[in-house]
């Protein structure tokens, strides 16, 4: 969404200026064909325990927002009330503790700039505009997390406000059940955080980049080589392949070997990304580029400029998988041959998980992750356009083992998306602390 320096206000169906806030809320320029009976721009924690409270008195439903980079425009729904949080973005860091408090509005390049001045670190979203408040609870896949953990692990405790309007703080040893829940629930979070405490961690000394960029026909040998080796791969190491209409380099359909590396220097990062330079593949590859200096905030700032681009109409899907790749790279083909113009892009992302996590509703996830993003900037060639994402990812449900909710599509395409204990856990604390379903439930669930 397009962050506004002008003061929130209360806006209902009938005023001037309705639409424009509430499509305003959403990164995606897709118009849903939702939409709430009012839109409240909170300008303060006041403001929310307000709005909740209202909604308790004249029974309606709320839907939160506050960044807008859910794929599924999950926060605008039918009816009720809109939540827009996106003024609440403070940030306040205690260095010498290695702590931060933050609102829900602060953007992740905002908050990755303003722990750089202080040489910290959190596992902050990859794309620079997204709203801390979304990411952290739909559990936080940042930069670094497959060495520092999901990013809500790194969450030790939140402010929120309840059904009933009451602001409350969770943390391990006080309401610890709400935190369980915030790590992980997502979108269907039964309140509303208005601030998150973080832990931080010291900040890598040396980010870079390496990239190997292949032409498209050669999609099985590099996915086969991908699968093989990923197991191997440094945690330090994002190692992800992009299927691209405008590849880096050659300007045409190709894949690009992605390696961002955040180690403490320049020789552990050459030999976590040697792997890519001494692959059997390399006298195939169009370019190979060498390992790279790159800030933090350049790499976030780049994915947006040449991948999701804003005023695009997106659909996403996902899925984890555990399967080895040879009987998926027929239908990894099929993505390949059928995916529409830029930026629609298919990421494959190498993740192997550790064998265990701590407890909390965040608790789906696998050793490899197929996203597709259909990325539409004017009109669709064909109606196979509009839903590229989804068709694809219903045709190889056979291998999936759910989806992750930072790329939901449940209202299309209803997946699991997290273990059915914990999601049986989150209903009963559902019920026990939002028993009128003030909270707009997941559009669409697996149990």
């Amino acid at each position: 969404m397009k962050r506004s320096g002008t003061r929130g206000r209360v806006l209902a169906r009938d005023d001037a200026g309705f639409d424009a806030a509430v499509l305003g809320t959403s990164f995606n320029a897709r118009d849903p064909r939702r939409r709430p009976d009012m839109i409240v721009q909170a300008n303060h924690v006041a403001d929310v325990v307000a709005a909740v409270k209202r909604a308790r008195d004249t029974g309606m439903k709320i839907g939160i927002c506050s960044g807008g980079h859910s794929w599924a425009q999950n926060h605008i729904r039918d009816g009720g009330m809109l939540l827009d949080l996106s003024r609440l973005n403070h940030i306040a860091i205690d260095a010498a503790v290695g702590t931060a408090s933050i609102g829900p509005g602060c953007l992740a390049g905002e908050l990755n700039a303003a722990l750089a001045r202080h040489k910290l670190f959190f596992p902050v979203a990859h794309a620079y505009t997204v709203g801390m408040g979304g990411f952290l609870l739909q559990g936080g896949f940042g930069w670094n997390s497959r060495l520092n953990g999901m990013a809500c692990e790194s969450v030790i405790a939140i402010d929120m406000v309840l059904a009933d309007g009451t602001l409350v703080h969770a943390s391990e040893t006080e309401n610890p059940e709400l935190l369980w829940a915030a790590r992980g629930a997502g979108p269907g979070f039964f309140g509303v955080v208005v601030r998150f405490h973080l832990k931080l961690h010291a900040r890598p000394r040396f980010v870079g980049m390496k990239m190997q960029v292949f032409r498209i026909r050669h999609l099985e040998e590099v996915m086969a080589w991908a699968d093989a080796i990923g197991p191997d791969v440094s945690p330090s190491v994002e190692f992800q392949l992009v299927f691209n209409r405008r590849a880096t380099g050659i300007f045409a359909h190709g894949i690009e070997v992605i390696g961002p590396v955040l180690t403490d220097s320049w020789r552990e990062a050459r030999e976590a990304v040697a792997f890519i330079d001494r692959g059997p593949l390399r006298g195939k590859a169009s370019l190979t580029l060498p390992l790279v200096p790159m800030s933090l905030d350049m790499m976030m700032k780049a994915g947006e400029r040449t991948l999701f681009l804003p005023n695009t109409r997106w659909t996403a899907d996902s899925m984890w998988m555990n399967d080895a790749i040879t009987p998926l790279l027929p239908a990894l083909r099929s993505i390949a041959d059928t995916q529409p113009a830029a930026p629609s892009h298919a990421l494959w992302l190498n993740w192997n998980p550790p064998p265990t996590r701590r407890d909390m509703a965040f608790s789906l996830e696998a050793r490899s992750y197929l996203a597709l993003y259909g990325g539409l900037r004017g009109a669709a060639r064909t109606p196979a356009d509009e839903s590229w994402a989804t068709d694809h990812m219903r045709a190889m449900e056979a291998h999936s083992v759910g989806i992750q909710l930072a790329d939901e599509n449940l209202a299309r395409r209803p997946a699991r998306f997290m273990a059915p204990a914990n999601l049986a856990r989150l209903d009963v604390l559902r019920i026990r602390y939002d028993p009128e379903g003030r909270f707009n439930p997941y559009m669409g669930r697996v149990v």
